[in-house]
């Protein structure tokens, strides 16, 4: 059930564990449980599931930042939560039941056919790295740090982290990551190639707000399809890939933005894409 309410331009979920704010083709999700670091419980992955899915069905949101609020991204899973047994005790739901939410919101964060933009800072530990990692780009503060800590909690690596970390960084680096639970840098992390950016903290609201809306200006259906490309060509064979290119590339042409892009340029103006 819906636990929303809305606060001028914002929606509140969760019971304002979760903000959703638009404005300009872009919708802001924001952890707000910053007294705890935003750590996430149960009532905030459903906050969460609830703005993706929110995003997913509005044409009109043409990019998704994704932050937390106070001193850090994400602290990852609320382990007091699991530890006093709210979701078994508290709404009659198993432990597979919380798990099988949790992997509701990753798959909504990574098939969100909007680009999404994670802006990290502070710590993103655990299920809120991997978080981070959902999203398509990755900025990060100079002074954020993470870590996938769930050996140091007892716990196997979730939110994706085995099947994401592999991609990016190779299955050797992978499993340091995980097996070791070490806290690393942005420095590191970019290094690694877990973050696209990283900038100093003064910088990272600016740097956030140009990409997304350069992202926002674009052409949303061009766009959304080639993030689809990219995932699904990640498993598929070029002769697939190119089959799927092929089927998108012509139904772009039927577009009215396609023909616009084509028009801007022979005009020598920049385009103004509507999504049609």
């Amino acid at each position: 059930m819906s636990d929303s309410g809305v606060r001028g331009g914002m929606v509140e979920l969760a019971g304002g564990a979760v903000l959703l704010e638009r404005s300009d083709g872009v919708a802001t999700v924001t952890l707000n449980r910053p007294d705890v670091l935003n750590a996430i419980d149960h009532h905030m992955w459903n906050g969460l599931l609830e703005a993706f899915r929110s995003v997913a069905d509005a044409p009109e949101d043409r990019c998704v930042v994704l932050r937390g609020s106070g001193r850090a991204f994400c602290a990852g899973a609320d382990l007091s939560d699991a530890a006093a047994g709210v979701g078994a005790a508290g709404e009659g739901r198993t432990d597979i039941d919380n798990m099988r939410r949790i992997a509701e919101v990753c798959l909504a964060v990574h098939e969100c056919p909007t680009p999404v933009i994670a802006r990290v800072h502070g710590a993103a530990v655990g299920a809120g790295w991997n978080l981070a990692l959902a999203a398509d780009l990755v900025v990060a503060s100079d002074d954020a740090r993470f870590s996938q800590i769930f050996v140091r909690r007892g716990l196997s690596v979730d939110f994706g982290g085995s099947w994401v970390l592999p991609r990016l960084v190779g299955m050797q680096r992978a499993k340091e990551l995980v097996l070791l639970g070490d806290m690393i840098d942005a420095a590191e992390a970019r290094e690694f190639g877990l973050v696209n950016r990283v900038v100093p903290a003064a910088e990272l609201d600016a740097t956030v707000a140009e990409l997304a809306g350069r992202i926002a200006a674009g052409p949303p259906i061009a766009i959304a399809a080639s993030k689809r490309l990219l995932n699904a060509g990640a498993q598929s064979s070029l002769d697939t890939a190119l089959e799927a290119e092929s089927n998108v590339q012509c139904l772009n042409f039927t577009t009215s933005d396609t023909v616009e892009a084509v028009r801007s340029f022979l005009e020598r103006r920049e385009p103004r894409f509507t999504g049609r």
